[in-house]
């Protein structure tokens, strides 16, 4: 093979090679931003639920409340 030919055969080469890696670019910088776009997703719920928990009353809580309620009650019948 003349060198020519050889040369013109790494060019092309070389061309198919940068043209599939600038694909291959695209399409994790594509990744990369739904990656992004999951994570910000994922993050609005976990933040919604952390708020939740912290404004819910814990069930001793209510369980005394309840107790305390059922106490008076009785003593209000017995009174009666």
């Amino acid at each position: 093979m003349p060198e020519g030919q050889i040369a013109l055969a790494l060019a092309e080469l070389r061309s198919a090679l940068e043209v599939g890696l600038a694909r291959i670019d695209g399409q994790l910088a594509l990744l990369v931003q739904r990656s992004d776009q999951t994570d910000k997703a994922l993050a609005e719920p976990e933040e919604r639920v952390s708020a939740l928990e912290k404004t819910r009353w814990p069930l001793p809580t209510v369980a005394v409340l309840a107790s305390i309620t059922a106490v008076v009650l009785t003593i209000v019948s017995l009174a009666r």
